[in-house]
């Protein structure tokens, strides 16, 4: 397949390039930063591009057949000033309504006719006590949330839908916290390994988690497969925070028994606690109902990794 891949140095971007190629992918990286993506070596074009030179998103998009769309700030990246709460709305919804204006722009056999883009568990409202979580599961028919990456969430989704309209397939995947080398599992061990780690507040929260082998694994299902349409939960299974910190702590062999405080954590990254203190328990019926196989099923088995 001809393939255009944005958010290509991610964290996910990175082996997914990989991964098409080993199958012999043709690939085709958009960045904003062509220096970024040298990494890649012969073999994947790169194109550079940004939201002020829309015009070269259609000459990249021309004669491919699917756009996998993985680009996005980072939402722990920095804490969440007003300027940056815009960097990461316009870097999500701006940047998929780019794409898919690109793609309407293009002659009908010119255009990719499968968009599969990336959103998150955070689409879907917190658990509805703080101090009592239900155990009520969520699947991709629950309505969106009206928390700030809840409307994100929502906003960036239903750019992505409008390339429906003509004719594209468009798969919407609602990510949960990816298990893997380095990304969020860094910041999550490294209190562990200073024998400092523990729950975080009551430790109650659900936490919607995947490995990054599964996770790439469900998006060249996506790919390959025309039942995935719409949104669909990106997860494994969720887990209490508090049980996911005994994990972590058993795997490294260290203890898990130091929480961080709820207010500790206010007072170091503002509005981001919010994210952190809170979840609801996705489940992934979607995927279930595919027929999709995890490799790496249980918390033990996605976290063996870690040493």
């Amino acid at each position: 397949m001809k393939l255009v891949v944005t958010g290509a140095t991610g964290f996910l971007g990175v082996p997914l390039v990989a991964a098409l190629r080993a199958r012999g992918d043709a690939v085709t990286v958009l960045t904003r930063s062509a220096a970024n993506a040298r990494k890649f070596g012969a073999g994947v074009t790169v194109v550079e591009a940004d939201l002020e030179t829309p015009g070269r998103w259609c000459a990249a998009l021309a004669g491919h057949d699917a756009i996998l769309h993985l680009a996005g700030e980072s939402v722990a990246a920095k804490r969440w000033t007003a300027r940056q709460k815009q960097i990461i709305r316009d870097s999500r919804i701006e940047a998929t309504r780019t794409i898919v204006e690109a793609v309407q722009a293009l002659p009908i056999a010119e255009r990719p006719r499968t968009l599969i883009a990336m959103s998150g568990v955070d689409y879907y409202p917190y658990a509805s006590n703080q101090h009592d979580f239900d155990d009520d599961e969520v699947t991709e028919a629950d309505p969106p949330s009206e928390s700030f990456l809840g409307r994100v969430c929502r906003d960036w989704e239903k750019e992505a839908a409008a390339a429906e309209a003509f004719g594209t397939r468009v798969v919407r995947m609602r990510t949960g916290i990816v298990f893997g080398e380095g990304g969020p599992m860094d910041q999550m061990s490294a209190p562990f390994r200073l024998f400092a780690g523990g729950k975080i507040g009551d430790g109650r929260q659900w936490v919607s988690w995947i490995h990054r082998d599964d996770a790439l694994a469900a998006l060249l299902a996506a790919l390959d497969d025309a039942r995935y349409t719409g949104p669909i939960n990106l997860v494994t299974d969720s887990a209490r925070n508090a049980d996911v910190a005994k994990a972590i702590g058993h795997q490294l062999h260290r203890p898990s028994w130091l929480p961080v405080p709820g207010f500790a954590l206010e007072v170091a990254v503002g509005e981001f606690a919010e994210v952190l203190l809170n979840g609801r328990r996705v489940v992934p019926t979607r995927l279930r109902e595919l027929g999709f196989t995890w490799k790496l099923p249980t918390l033990a088995a996605a976290l063996a990794y870690l040493h």
